[in-house]
């Protein structure tokens, strides 16, 4: 568990830097449109993704404690929050770009990818014992 523990904080980590940059963007461009639409979408989806690894560390809890009862992820939660967003851009078009909302949802994807490759590489370039 303490793998993921250490997973789930870089993970978060990096898309906190990511949001961050997608802020300065949106102060220091004359995009502001496209960058609050991937401050919202990013934002979004940064939550979900937090549910969703809490929730996972909660079954992972309950299965080392025997606790027989069924729990779900919470793919409801996620999806109205994602359909939240897409309402906001859809409300507020002048202010947030649809397309970047999108694409902001989708952020924590191809940050976990990233982390995956990085993380993969050091554990097979190490040697065993190290």
């Amino acid at each position: 568990m303490k793998d993921y523990t250490y997973m789930m904080s870089r993970q978060l980590k990096w898309l906190f830097y990511l949001v961050a940059v997608f802020v300065l963007g949106y102060g220091f461009t004359d995009y502001q449109p496209f960058f609050a639409g991937m401050i919202l979408g990013a934002g979004i989806s940064t939550f979900n993704l937090w549910l969703l690894q809490v929730k996972i560390n909660r079954i992972g809890q309950g299965v080392v404690d025997r606790d027989e009862k069924k729990r779900t992820l919470g793919m409801l939660t996620r999806f109205a929050t994602a359909a939240l967003a897409a309402v906001i851009a859809l409300q507020y078009p002048g202010i947030f770009d649809m397309i970047a909302v999108i694409i902001g949802l989708m952020t924590p994807y191809l940050v976990i990818i990233i982390d995956y490759f990085f993380h993969h590489t050091e554990l097979t370039t190490r040697k065993r014992g190290e």
